[in-house]
């Protein structure tokens, strides 16, 4: 016996090693699932056993051993890790497997400043107990191995400089649902947090990081996407530098439209000056986005906006390219380039584009987005007169440098911004869409700031939330749901704070939502039907009709309840269009699907009783807010059965929902033969869609003559989605065959997979000549 090897314990007690309970604890985790092996788990781990080893080592060990078995073979090795990593985590942050109650769980948290006080001053013990007895703690054994390191990562309270966690999953929905519904009615309230926290813990509704990581702590900034435009002076650029270093500490993704600064050598005070251009201003705000990273849970990141027509041009489309030297470029933006009907019109019949700085040409800049027909009449105007200094470049070219330039960083983006003010929810004579976001999913009406506590600029707040498609039965279970979101994220812009005000007039006047869909691909795939073949689209259209009629059904109900959002007569709504009246009519060409919802009725409650919201739809990346559902992301077809995230606790391998009976349904990504499928379910889902899509376009240089993707392919694939009514593009992603195995896709999985492009310019694309009808 005294040769006996110890163990260490996590309170730091030390007892006589004890294999058996090592396998006790393997085993159960094994429980129900199928083609696992305790025994190969326990072989893989190779624990190698010494004197005052800690047992906190030693699961670890195991938990790494499973998640490294999971395979295409075996799948269900992520639930196996996933239950010894559940297991672990709930040890580290209890002390022992069994959570404590509710109630004193939260007195503990409070006491310890890592939860909102207020919870317990809106909720009794009495009511605490209720709901304590409504948490089901076996719900964290249905999550993945790449969920549970993701809660752990990103979104469960802790000590981030430390590594100590303080609650487990259940906890957090329960208070997510508890700090949402707070102000609530007490009669009905209880009800609305249970209903909550079952949507939400059974996977129903996916919650953006934001409100899973900071919903019940003293931090109260929750809105995922911020939209910030800049004017043209030093104030309004120094108030959008400090509005930028605000949001970016408070977890929100920041959009930049700084498309009104002056172009490189316009006049200062009647030419008292020379003008410095863009690239100075735009190198500000990039070191703005980097002076903070996201309260700990991800880093600054901004996406920057500007006309594709601004005299610079030439200069900031090259503005990440790896070539240059630091002083032309600004690489850790980036970039959403502005188009509209007239640029792609210039492109069609081999015309040029004139390039302007906004600062010589009076109210062309604000018509670019108000109104179409006098941005072409001052555009053509002002290319006429000789006394305003401009450039010719031809549509052609320009349009090529910038494709070439998205194809080989795969982050400039695309926005167009007449799709985006006319089948608008806003009126865009008095509330344009001037900007997007990080993520390409939000088009809100913005103002400059004139200077940092300006009250009548606007900064744009969307508070975003997903339906899992997955797990909808029948269409008319949006109804249950939509109602609980749009209560929920409702109740959070009354319940958040606003460190800029010009962010709190906004999101008061507006109510803005956006609640968007993750496993796109797991709904086709269990539907039986394909991306790339129209077999979906009717499908598509349907889901997507029922998903924003109950949105907007829900926020009707709300308004009646609790009025409309103030500035809804600055909404379309308010005049009675519908997003089905103001959608691109080339769509119907692909889609013919008729309506089948009470649109007429609808349609007139909206007129009589408003909207609480002004927007209430928006489809997002769902990057990793999807893995903690075990879904696929957004709207994405996925690039293997099998997906490999890196992160900062090695490689994580997803497995595709239902891959034991789906396998042969999924469409992968580099299976799929061309964009026009994709395009054209982005098309049809934009139809009702009231903000905008997270879209990506993917290209396989081995389809190609040469192994390169030809420009007219690109530029194809441009006018497309310009004529189905798409608003946004955001990823460009080409396949590089070096990097198809699980391990070596790792690290290119967690960026575009655009390092190695390779793109051929041709002068005749197969548009010259008005060949393209857009």
């Amino acid at each position: 016996m005294n040769n006996q090897l110890l163990v260490t314990k996590r309170n730091g007690e030390k007892e006589p090693l004890d294999l058996d309970k090592i396998h006790k604890v393997v085993t159960w985790a094994a429980k129900g699932l199928k083609n696992v092996s305790v025994s190969q788990v326990e072989l893989k781990a190779h624990l190698q056993f010494y004197d005052d080893i800690k047992t906190a080592a030693i699961h670890e060990t195991l938990i790494r051993a499973a998640a490294d078995l999971i395979s295409e073979d075996c799948p269900d090795y992520q639930y196996m890790a996933a239950r010894l990593a559940i297991f672990h985590l709930r040890k580290k942050a209890y002390g022992q497997f069994e959570p404590p109650t509710l109630f004193d769980h939260v007195t503990n948290m409070v006491n310890k400043g890592k939860y909102d006080k207020h919870i317990l001053e809106d909720y009794s013990k009495a009511e605490l107990d209720e709901l304590n007895k409504h948490i089901d703690h076996w719900r964290d054994m249905n999550f993945s191995y790449a969920a549970v390191k993701q809660l752990e990562g990103k979104y469960l309270v802790q000590n981030r400089v430390s590594g100590e966690v303080y609650e487990s999953a259940q906890f957090l929905y329960m208070l997510v649902a508890a700090c949402l519904f707070a102000n609530y009615e007490k009669s009905v309230r209880l009800d609305y947090v249970k209903r909550f926290y079952d949507a939400a813990s059974t996977f129903k509704v996916s919650l953006p990081t934001p409100i899973m990581s900071g919903v019940r702590t003293p931090t109260r900034q929750f809105s995922s996407c911020v939209l910030i435009e800049t004017g043209d002076s030093l104030d309004s650029i120094n108030a959008t530098a400090s509005a930028i270093v605000k949001y970016v500490s408070q977890r929100a993704g920041i959009g930049v439209n700084a498309g009104r600064i002056r172009a490189l050598g316009s006049e200062i005070r009647g030419g008292e000056a020379f003008h410095t251009g863009c690239i100075p201003f735009y190198k500000y705000f990039q070191t703005a986005v980097k002076s903070c990273s996201q309260g700990g849970v991800r880093g600054g990141a901004a996406t920057l906006f500007y006309p594709i027509w601004h005299l610079e041009v030439e200069s900031l489309l090259v503005l990440k390219n790896n070539r240059g030297v630091e002083e032309n470029r600004v690489r850790h933006l980036d970039y959403g380039v502005q188009f509209n009907k007239l640029m792609y019109q210039r492109l069609i019949k081999d015309e040029h584009i004139t390039l302007f700085s906004p600062s010589d040409t009076p109210g062309l800049y604000d018509a670019f987005f108000a109104d179409q027909d006098e941005f072409e009449r001052l555009y053509v105007q002002y290319e006429q007169d000789p006394a305003i200094r401009k450039k010719q470049i031809k549509a052609m070219e320009l349009f090529g440098l910038f494709m070439q330039e998205r194809a080989s960083t795969g982050r400039i983006y695309l926005q167009n911004v007449d799709h985006c003010n006319t089948h608008s929810p806003f009126d865009p004579k008095v509330a344009p869409v001037r900007q997007s976001n990080l993520c390409l999913e939000i088009a809100l009406p913005t103002k400059p700031l004139r200077h940092v506590n300006d009250e009548e600029g606007e900064i744009a707040l969307c508070t975003l939330s997903a339906f899992n498609l997955g797990e909808i039965k029948s269409l008319d279970d949006f109804e249950e749901l939509a109602d609980l979101t749009v209560r929920a994220l409702d109740s959070l812009l009354d319940y958040q704070d606003y460190p800029v005000p010009a962010a709190y007039t906004a999101t008061m006047g507006r109510r803005t939502l956006g609640v968007g869909v993750i496993n796109f691909a797991y709904y086709l795939a269990k539907n039986g039907v394909k991306y790339s073949d129209g077999s979906a689209n009717g499908l598509v259209h349907r889901t997507f009709e029922a998903m924003q009629y109950y949105l907007l059904k829900a926020s009707n109900k709300l308004a009646i309840e609790k009025g409309a959002c103030p500035k809804f007569n600055e909404t379309t709504y308010s005049q009675g269009v519908l997003p089905i009246d103001s959608y691109k009519k080339d769509l119907d060409s692909v889609c013919n699907e008729p309506l089948r919802y009470d649109w007429e009725a609808l349609r007139s409650d909206i007129v009589k009783h408003g909207l609480r919201n002004s927007t209430l739809s928006a489809l997002m990346p769902s990057e990793t807010s999807s893995q903690i559902s075990n879904a696929t992301n957004g709207i994405e077809p996925p690039r293997g059965h099998i997906s490999v995230k890196a992160s900062k606790d090695g490689v994580l391998k997803q497995v595709v929902p239902d891959y034991d009976t789906l396998k042969n349904a999924y469409e992968l990504l580099w299976t799929i033969p061309s964009n026009d499928g994709y395009l054209q379910i982005v098309g049809i889902i934009q139809k009702f869609i009231d903000q905008t899509i997270s879209a990506n376009t993917n290209y396989d240089p081995a389809r190609f003559e040469g192994g390169k993707v030809p420009m007219k392919q690109l530029l194809k694939d441009l006018l497309t989605a310009y004529k189905l009514g798409v608003k946004t593009l955001y990823y460009h992603n080409t396949r590089d065959g070096a990097a198809d195995s699980l391990e070596e896709k790792a690290a290119a999985d967690a960026k575009p997979e655009a390092a190695t492009v390779d793109v051929v310019v041709e002068e005749d694309d197969g548009c010259a000549g008005g060949a393209c009808k857009i």
